[in-house]
């Protein structure tokens, strides 16, 4: 049972922490979100810079708070691929210069193995095969776990994810950033079946459509001109309740309708959500009502492990040191890595 000190920079959260096999020592997640609002989203430089100010603190606070030093660390891991190049640098370096000093073994992980791994911390008796709905802001995605490092995508976003569609569509409300939080909060004021929202069919040649991938910028257009239409047509207050709930609803039933029809088409009766979308309750909703009459289990993690944190890279890092995997020290970060190429994080 390895003990690592985990590091996750690949956006605007500069998070430390430290997991003993799926056990969360400590967790410290210092967000950036107050400052890249007034831009709307998030300003690379400005977050490669917010998290060299932050991570020497965090790290310190990681490990006071799981009261150890560093000879009861086995292994040290950061974030490598993928995210920010500028912000996975200031995690990846502050990771290697750590191992070299301390002479621990050094271990990068790929960022949405992390998300899967969430799940792992609120069900540590969980095993593969099963099926993870990841939905965060820049990655919707169906991914069939086979083992630790073994993965299949069946399904992914043919162009804006569920997060990117939240942030998109609470800017044409004239609402703060990020979007996924207050349009669920005003969605529970509002009638999700004031508006009907399309839930966007993946067309192919032939006339038939990929069952498993997601569209989300038709559905974001919809409502465009759902707010045009309603702005022109009328002297009252744009119904910002009720629109947000119609969206949220159209979201939860596109992505709920691929996980349970993925899940039943490939034999898997356990769906482990990942991911920032992971916290929406209406999803939440959804889909265990659809688990429940399909006879399926569903996993979602504790809220504060849905949005980026390390806990999920440190149980992700510390499932590889268990089998022997570390990476070597030249490891780069990377702003892209397929799943089906994530052993080569471990390559000597």
């Amino acid at each position: 049972m390895d003990t690592v000190l985990a590091i996750e920079t690949s956006c605007d959260e500069t998070a430390v922490a430290v997991v003993k096999n799926r056990q969360v020592l400590s967790s410290i997640v210092a967000s950036q979100i107050s400052i890249h609002q007034q831009y709307g989203g998030v300003v690379p430089e400005v977050a490669s810079r917010k998290h060299l100010e932050t991570i020497n603190l965090a790290i310190a606070q990681a490990l006071d708070e799981a009261n150890l030093d560093w000879s009861g660390i086995d292994g040290i891991a950061a974030t490598c691929a993928p995210g920010l190049v500028g912000a996975l640098l200031v995690g990846l370096t502050a990771a290697k210069t750590l191992a070299i000093v301390h002479q621990k073994p050094f271990i990068g992980v790929h960022h949405l193995e992390g998300h899967i791994y969430a799940s792992y911390l609120s069900d540590p008796e969980l095993k593969p095969p099963f099926l993870c709905l990841l939905v965060s802001g820049g990655h919707t995605s169906l991914i069939y776990v086979k083992d630790c490092g073994e993965y299949q995508t069946l399904g992914e976003t043919r162009d804006d994810a569920a997060g990117e569609a939240f942030d998109k569509v609470a800017r044409l409300l004239n609402l703060s950033y990020p979007g996924g939080p207050i349009i669920d909060k005003l969605a529970q004021q509002g009638n999700p079946l004031a508006f009907p929202l399309p839930e966007g069919n993946i067309s192919l040649p032939g006339g038939g459509y990929h069952p498993y991938d997601s569209s989300f910028s038709g559905l974001k257009t919809a409502v465009l001109r759902l707010v045009q239409k309603l702005q022109q047509d009328s002297s009252q207050p744009l119904p910002v309740n009720d629109i947000a709930a119609s969206f949220q609803a159209s979201v939860a039933r596109s992505l709920t309708k691929r996980a349970i029809a993925c899940a039943l088409d490939y034999g898997l009766n356990t769906i482990a959500i990942g991911g920032g979308v992971a916290a929406n309750s209406e999803l939440r909703k959804q889909l265990q009502q659809a688990a429940i009459k399909h006879n399926l289990q569903v996993l979602f993690p504790p809220l504060k492990f849905c949005t980026d944190n390390a806990a999920m890279i440190g149980c992700a890092a510390a499932e590889h040191l268990n089998r022997g995997h570390t990476s070597p020290l030249t490891l780069g970060t990377q702003s892209r890595l397929a799943l089906a190429n994530i052993m080569e994080i471990y390559k000597h």
